[in-house]
């Protein structure tokens, strides 16, 4: 189960949906109609919502009902009786008289505004079903058929469009699998989080623990001296203020710069640990997304989306990988800029419980810093990743064998070496680092299979050979598309 939201943050996230489509709508009577009556609309779809599951509403509901009203009118005090009568006695779903006009503005000026309507509507819907931590089959049910009624009008006006993309249904809260005992609390946990609360708590690693675990990664010499100097100056701060001495300002949002392949992810990992062990971050868990996890299609959705992701961080590291795609894209339907700014705020509002980390290509990441003040003011300390020697992907590559349980002789070492040597001296744009090592290794294991299974006796020691002709056969062997995995 999701942790609820508060109502403020109902009332936020409504707030900021529903005025940024209001503001959007270029023809001004539709602009008055819609700040008069779009609040009553959405307070019907929160009873239809409501009612959808079963009507079961608890006295909290009081709350977030009340949550949804736009800045500046006036803020009921239904009462929880009031509440429950209305939920139990709600009719039917009807379009609101705000949607026809909005049709025919479509058809006068051929723009998409009922389209973009009913995917707000989804969102919004989303947002009261989610109230109690879960969304089920029912309510998800139930504003998809809302939606489609919305879109069997638009269709039958031939407005230009088709179908809203976003289905309830994705965001069903899921279940656990049948026959595993889970509390009733976290029956409609989603998968992974149900998995991680029904397994045996594991300790947490000491910070000695952590370091070592640093120290241990192959290469990186300048990331791992840049990252313990961080600690101790993140260790000191908090002696500092314990003892009651000033402490200057400090941000710990980070930018990593550097090729794909060269263990950005892990340290970031590793990093959100680190954090936690010394007392800087709550939870210490990393959430990773890039830009299509951040933003939407329409106006108001990209807010909602990106303070979603942002709201699973909150006591961790939030990792954004490409962060420069956000703000590389141009034209008038882009809303990179507005996950930008949400994000922004957040590292404002959030700075004692959560850091940000953004990656990708150097010349790229330096354009996407430069591109806001606001990364410019927040972002002031660098990781550069270097590309890995040959060395160093051999060395990968022959941890990738001991972890899998294959071994070479020193010919098959000595070629596996060669060919790494070689990957590095011709890299191009394109280079992969452990990505293309992973692939080497993926392509050899492959090779190796081949050759045995056409034996007609093996024992556990043909089993685990590696090679020279395995690994020179792999050698020859160029990645299929798509082959490419993320060792990063």
């Amino acid at each position: 189960m999701k942790t609820p939201l508060s109502p403020a943050e109902v009332h936020r996230q409504y707030e900021e949906g529903v005025g940024a489509f209001i503001r959007s709508v270029p023809d001004a009577a539709l602009r008055v109609r819609l700040k008069g009556e779009v609040d009553d609309f959405f307070r019907s779809a929160a009873l239809g919502v409501w009612q959808a599951d079963g009507g079961a509403v608890t006295p909290g509901y009081v709350e977030y009902y009340n949550a949804l009203y736009l800045r500046g009118n006036p803020t009921p005090s239904i009462l929880f009786w009031e509440l429950s009568t209305s939920v139990a006695n709600c009719p039917p779903f009807q379009s609101p008289d705000f949607f026809h006009r909005m049709r025919a503005v479509d058809k006068v000026s051929r723009s998409q505004l009922s389209r973009r309507f009913i995917d707000l509507y989804t969102l919004m819907a989303l947002l009261f079903a989610s109230v109690d931590g879960v969304v089920s089959d029912l309510e998800a049910g139930y504003v998809n058929q809302c939606a489609d009624a919305l879109t069997r009008l638009c269709d039958k006006d031939a407005l230009e469009g088709g179908k809203a993309p976003l289905d309830a249904r994705d965001f069903v809260t899921a279940k656990p699998a049948a026959g595993t005992d889970v509390p009733p609390a976290t029956a409609s946990a989603p998968a992974g989080e149900e998995k991680e609360e029904a397994a045996p708590a594991q300790p947490e690693k000491t910070l000695e623990e952590l370091l070592a675990e640093l120290d241990g990664l192959c290469g990186l010499e300048k990331v791992k001296a840049d990252v313990k100097s961080l600690v101790n100056l993140v260790k000191v701060r908090k002696l500092r203020e314990k003892e009651g001495l000033p402490v200057p300002p400090l941000s710990l949002h980070l930018v990593f710069m550097g090729n794909p392949g060269t263990g950005k992810t892990t340290v970031a990992r590793l990093l959100s640990k680190l954090y936690h062990a010394i007392g800087v971050l709550s939870k210490g868990q990393l959430v990773e997304v890039d830009r299509s996890g951040l933003v939407a299609g329409f106006v108001g959705q990209t807010a909602l989306k990106t303070q979603e992701v942002i709201t699973k961080a909150i006591g961790g590291v939030l990792f954004i990988d490409e962060a420069y795609a956000l703000t590389s894209h141009t034209g008038q339907n882009d809303f990179g800029q507005e996950a930008v700014e949400v994000l922004l705020k957040n590292m404002e509002d959030r700075r004692d419980d959560l850091v940000v980390i953004v990656a990708g290509y150097t010349d790229l990441m330096a354009d996407f810093i430069h591109s806001n003040p606001g990364l410019e003011s927040r972002f002031n300390k660098y990781f550069y990743f270097e590309d890995y020697t040959g060395e160093e992907l051999f060395q990968i590559f022959r941890s990738m064998c001991e972890k899998n349980g294959y071994a070479m002789d020193e010919e098959a070492r000595t070629c596996a070496s060669q060919v790494l040597t070689e990957m590095y001296e011709d890299r191009d744009e394109n280079f992969g680092n452990a990505r293309d090592a992973r692939n080497f290794f993926e392509r050899s294991v492959a090779c190796q299979s081949d050759r045995v299974a056409a034996l007609e006796s093996v024992d556990k020691e043909i089993l685990m050979a590696l090679t020279a002709a395995d690994l020179q056969k792999a050698a020859g062997e160029e990645d299929e598309p798509g082959e490419s995995q993320n060792a990063d």
